[in-house]
């Protein structure tokens, strides 16, 4: 039993440590180009690039992936969410910028990971410790489903996430305008029971000016 542990977390230790992986959330403001940087130690590794706008605005932002080479490799314009994996061939720093120069007061809050991974695959520890090429392969798939498993499970919460920050924040712009739409209907029914009142009282004093 221990014999078959032993060699399950070592290949999952070796498959998570060839994926490096940065989330961060960071408010752009108006007319500001924000970037970050990712360093490529070598030529066909598997670059992943999410984002999200949680609040602010259209929930919308300029994106643009730049290779060392100052070549383009992604961009797009006024996009709400986006999801790319692209092959890094140039050796050198990626720059992933987000620009938000469409707003002039409005700020964003962006949610985004940059995953870097290397598709070479480990040496598998149950080859070295004598098992079946059969029992390899059982295990290398199994490990790799619960991997595919798990990324799936962590878009969908990334997904869910964004909605109910987008949610809250329509309800918060709904609730603000109702707030005032409120307010301005009390201001309205005040100022016309007064001009009644001054009209009731400038008709009384002109018929008793005109009776005198």
């Amino acid at each position: 039993m221990l014999r078959v542990i032993i060699p399950i977390l070592v290949l999952a230790a070796s498959l998570i440590s060839r994926v490096s992986a940065t989330a961060l959330t960071y408010n752009v403001a108006a007319n500001e180009k924000a970037c970050f940087y990712t360093y490529n130690e070598k030529p066909g590794v598997k670059v992943a690039f999410y984002f999200a706008v949680q609040s602010g605005g259209s929930f919308d932002i300029d994106y643009s992936v730049i290779s060392p080479s100052q070549k383009v490799v992604l961009d797009g314009e006024r996009e709400r969410q986006g999801d790319f994996v692209f092959t890094a061939n140039e050796v050198g720093e990626y720059k992933f910028c987000f620009l938000n120069e469409m707003s002039t007061f409005a700020e964003k809050m962006v949610d985004f990971e940059i995953a870097v991974e290397n598709e070479a695959r480990a040496e598998l520890p149950v080859k070295q410790a004598g098992g079946t090429e059969e029992e390899t392969s059982l295990l290398e798939n199994s490990i790799h489903s619960v991997s595919g498993k798990l990324t799936a499970i962590s878009r969908t919460q990334k997904y869910f996430r964004t909605r109910e920050n987008r949610n809250f924040s329509t309800v918060k712009s709904t609730e603000s305008r109702i707030f005032y739409f409120s307010v301005i209907e009390v201001l309205g029914i005040v100022g016309m029971s007064v001009g009644q009142v001054l009209v009731v009282k400038l008709f009384f004093t002109g018929s008793r000016k005109g009776y005198v």
